[in-house]
């Protein structure tokens, strides 16, 4: 485990955290802008000192108390929102940069595991400037990658790229937990992009860890603030069953039922992670017969809370262990009599695959 406390006060700001956050996979930071996401990586970074401070990566302390590890002895690879690549070097001393930080005998991570992992490999002698906004954040991060470090910070890494340029770098963030046991702390504002890559979610408020825990936990809470914006859902991990091909659709299964889906362009056994939006998921007392959906579950009522003035949110256990939302009107509500505890049918209207 990662162990972090922090205690940081300024004018009009406080940051009061202790935490323990898993040491692989993603943890995105998670929250709206002035939260405390930002101020809690430079901590964690050494950027920012505080007094009494805890930092614990797996045995290795690297603050307690009066013991401050300073920035550039501690193992980490830091991304900012810009790229900062260094101008008049190519793609290939970009990256021959942050090795050579390592002694030979540290290096951890191959310049070729990184160019494939990053895909660089036909923008190895190019420069900067002939780069896509996409593709410096690409070497940035391999640039940091190539340090070898123990922990990797990402401070909104996505967030100066259009649509089309985050669209581009998402695949490849998604294959560092897959394929690096590096852990990774990425910060970001952005729900879409949290539900799509975090393996651990911790959300911050006001300077505060409100909740911290598995992405679909977190994201289908009814008191958390992810349960109300517009595109709020649930995030289930399920694996490829079956291919129809007559129909071009796929089946994906997992321990609360399956998901057909457009056909995607994965292996049967595949473990692929499904999005499903509140707004999404209607429900019935009864198995609905005659209808054009074919994502039908079995769920039970585990929550309600009103939304605004016309709609109310349900939280949906699924197969015991999985969660659903489900976003309806008031009168739906009181019409269909639901309540908590009650057995019923969600319909499933669309379902987004994030793998």
């Amino acid at each position: 485990m990662i162990a972090a406390r922090f205690k940081l006060a300024y004018a009009g700001f406080a940051l009061d955290v202790d935490l323990q956050i898993p040491a692989r996979g993603i943890t995105a930071l998670f929250g709206p802008s002035g939260s405390g996401k930002t101020t809690l990586l430079r901590c964690i970074a050494g950027l920012e000192r505080t007094t009494n401070g805890l930092l614990r990566i797996h045995d290795e302390v690297w603050q307690d108390g009066a013991k401050f590890l300073p920035v550039h002895r501690r193992s980490l690879g830091y991304v900012f929102q810009e790229a900062s690549l260094f101008p008049h070097l190519s793609v290939r001393r970009n990256l021959e940069y942050g090795m050579r930080r390592i002694p030979p005998a540290q290096r951890k991570v191959q310049p070729e595991q990184v160019v494939d992992l990053m895909g660089l490999g036909k923008l190895i002698e190019r420069d900067p400037a002939h780069l896509s906004g996409g593709e410096r954040q690409r070497v940035a991060i391999g640039r940091a990658l190539l340090t070898s470090p123990r922990l990797l910070l990402m401070d909104e890494p996505l967030s100066a790229l259009d649509v089309a340029s985050r669209q581009e770098i998402l695949p490849y963030l998604e294959r560092l937990h897959g394929e690096l046991e590096i852990p990774v702390i990425h910060v970001s504002h952005a729900l879409d992009e949290v539900a799509r890559l975090a393996d651990n979610v911790v959300m911050l408020e006001r300077g505060r860890v409100i909740a911290s825990g598995a992405p679909n936990e977190i994201l289908t809470r009814l008191d958390l603030p992810t349960a109300h914006l517009d595109n709020a859902g649930a995030v289930i991990e399920t694996a490829v069953a079956t291919h129809d091909e007559a129909y071009h659709l796929t089946r994906l299964d997992f321990s609360g039922g399956c998901l057909w889906v457009s056909k995607v362009e994965h292996d049967v056994g595949s473990v692929v992670r499904a999005r499903v939006l509140a707004r999404d998921v209607s429900i019935a007392t009864a198995v609905p017969q005659g209808s054009s959906i074919t994502n039908i579950l079995a769920a039970r009522i585990t929550g309600i809370q009103e939304e605004g003035q016309d709609r109310v949110n349900l939280r949906l256990a699924v197969g015991g262990e999985h969660m659903l939302l489900s976003r309806i009107t008031r009168r739906s509500r009181d019409q269909l009599g639901l309540a908590v505890g009650m057995e019923i049918f969600a319909q499933v209207k669309s379902v987004a695959l994030l793998a």
